[in-house]
């Protein structure tokens, strides 16, 4: 074991060519406070940016037919047990749609809900050929229902002047098509103001 002389002389040499710059009389000056302060600047960690994953875009959806009904699974039946949840779901969202329920209540509810699911029926239209289709709705999209018939066909129906009934548990609700024009999604934000009356 080296002696304290000997430890001090290379302490000393060892600060002399670490610090060149400094002079004897400072280092001296540092080794009397017992205690070196050594200067360490931690690198910034940058924050990697997380890509967002992009989805299709409306064009490519359509070229892959994501939205598309195939022939054979158009069928009324199918979809009758969507019909059955469709209810149970709307019976959730109005706490069990009993008697006494206010009637502008459940209007509001079925405004903001989803409607796949749902049985409707064109009650008016400007065009005579789509009063009367009655079915299930499988898709909606902002501008069109598109509807299972009993006879296993499938109708693109638009929401443009055209009036629709939606009947549950004895309440019968109407949605002019006119002010409904807005995707699902959009619409579960949207505030509907009450109006007295309506035309197509």
């Amino acid at each position: 074991p080296q002696g304290s002389e000997e430890a001090k002389a290379f302490v000393n040499a060892f600060l002399k060519s670490s610090m060149p710059k400094m002079k004897n009389d400072a280092i001296q000056d540092i080794l009397t406070r017992k205690a070196v302060v050594l200067e360490h600047h931690s690198k910034k960690k940058t924050k990697q940016k997380r890509k967002k994953t992009k989805g299709f875009t409306a064009k490519q959806r359509r070229e892959m037919r994501l939205f598309e009904i195939e022939p054979e699974q158009q069928r009324y039946t199918i979809f009758l047990p969507l019909h059955e949840l469709w209810k149970q779901y709307i019976r959730d969202l109005c706490h069990g749609l009993k008697p006494d329920v206010q009637p502008h209540m459940v209007q509001g509810k079925l405004l903001k809900a989803d409607l796949h699911g749902a049985i409707v029926t064109v009650t008016k239209s400007k065009c005579p050929s789509y009063v009367g289709i009655t079915g299930i709705i499988l898709q909606e999209f902002k501008h069109v229902f598109k509807i299972i018939t009993k006879e296993d066909k499938l109708k693109v129906v638009p929401k443009l002047n055209n009036v629709f009934s939606l009947e549950i548990d004895g309440f019968v609700s109407y949605i002019y098509g006119s002010k409904f024009q807005l995707r699902a999604s959009e619409r579960s934000a949207k505030k509907f103001k009450l109006k007295g009356t309506i035309d197509l």
